[in-house]
């Protein structure tokens, strides 16, 4: 591949989740074709385990601080000295030189997530290492001027170039529909709220088991679906992280595929990890089948009133309230589950002319936390 991993055939699948009952963050799905025409189609990527193969070869090195694709559909790797970049050319990959180290980025981030812990985070958005500037990357709105806000971002410039402060618009919410088996379909809570499902799954002992948004599991509410009975809840997680799961009786078909809103049903094949740059498609209740690409990833995001979730991918598909716990795909992979999103008057940016803010919870750490597997397409 002359020295170089290159990206070519196109990756369809997205899942939309949706959450219930927060009022605080409106993390939603986005639509499969954009009408308003302000989101660029995005690049496909050819292999959507490439990076994580690439990083693995690499191991636990100081000197790599992460990899992403750039708009050629090259993967490049982030890396803070000359011995990791000349690794990097020998395996193949593109170097991008950085003046931080991973171990140094990782510390000011993991500073910021004590901080939000122990005090407050204000109106701060979310925080993030980024490989493609170097830099902690903090968002805050634009609006954002309160005492609690400046104190925070004043310990984050502390930091001096280790970090990048943007604004950004839109206030970030859960993704909850309060008015109320396949991927990115409805699920009804008793509590009057509904969320999307995520994947189904069995755990180690096989229980039958859906996954969703850790804030739709929240209070271990029951679930149904269309008025029939699908389960209570098997486990949850939230703030800190944002996922749950949904114990399944007996009668319901669990499908390896995720609804694909007119698009057909998209198979499951496997798991990914997110790879800044690569495509991602979702699909919820709310917003149905919607594309965009990964951009950050191990995120840390504030929802407010002390809800802050760690270790999220951000990425650019419309979401809106409703599409919380839908599957986010990368072809036939699973990367996660729908979070959040920044919303303006209850629509996703795209809508306002602005690129889509959404965050979703990986994978893997679901599955290992679930002690469970996905459910294969046939």
């Amino acid at each position: 591949m002359s020295g170089r991993f290159r990206v070519g055939a196109a990756l369809a699948g997205v899942v939309v989740l949706t959450a219930g009952g927060l009022a605080a963050a409106n993390w939603a799905t986005a639509e499969t074709r954009s009408k308003s025409g302000h989101q660029a189609a995005a690049k496909t990527t050819a292999d959507p385990l490439l990076a994580e193969t690439l990083e693995a070869q690499l191991g636990s090195d100081a000197g790599v601080v992460g990899s992403y694709y750039d708009d050629a559909g090259e993967l490049i790797v982030a890396v803070s000295d000359l011995s990791t970049a000349a690794l990097v050319r020998q395996i193949g990959a593109i170097p991008h030189l950085v003046k931080y180290t991973a171990r140094q980025l990782n510390a000011v981030q993991g500073e910021l997530n004590r901080l939000a812990a122990t005090s407050s985070a204000g109106k701060v958005r979310s925080w993030y290492v980024d490989p493609v500037s170097g830099t902690v990357v903090v968002s805050v709105p634009e609006k954002a001027r309160d005492s609690i806000t400046q104190r925070f971002l004043s310990r984050a410039q502390a930091n001096g170039d280790r970090v990048t402060v943007r604004r950004v618009a839109g206030a970030v919410e859960l993704t909850a529909d309060d008015f109320g088996l396949r991927g990115g379909v409805q699920v009804d809570k008793n509590t009057g709220y509904v969320c999307s499902l995520g994947f189904n799954a069995r755990t180690r002992k096989g229980t039958r088991i859906f996954l969703t948004a850790g804030h739709c599991t929240s209070g271990k509410p029951s679930f149904s679906r269309n008025g029939y009975v699908l389960g209570n809840t098997y486990t949850s997680s939230f703030p800190g992280n944002d996922f749950g799961s949904v114990g399944v009786i007996e009668g319901w078909d669990q499908q390896g595929y995720v609804e694909g809103w007119g698009n057909g049903n998209v198979a499951v094949k496997g798991i990914a990890d997110a790879t800044v740059g690569s495509t991602l498609c979702k699909s919820g209740k709310s917003t149905g089948w919607s594309c965009g690409r990964i951009v950050a990833r191990n995120v840390t995001v504030n929802y407010g009133n002390n809800r802050v979730v760690r270790g999220l991918f951000q990425h650019t598909a419309c979401v809106e309230t409703g599409d919380s716990g839908g599957a986010n795909m990368t072809g036939g992979y699973a990367q996660g589950i729908t979070s959040g999103a920044a919303l303006i008057d209850g629509q996703c940016m795209e809508k306002h002319g602005r690129t889509n803010e959404s965050y979703s919870q990986p994978i893997a750490e679901v599955l290992q936390s679930t002690k469970s597997r996905l459910i294969l397409a046939n």
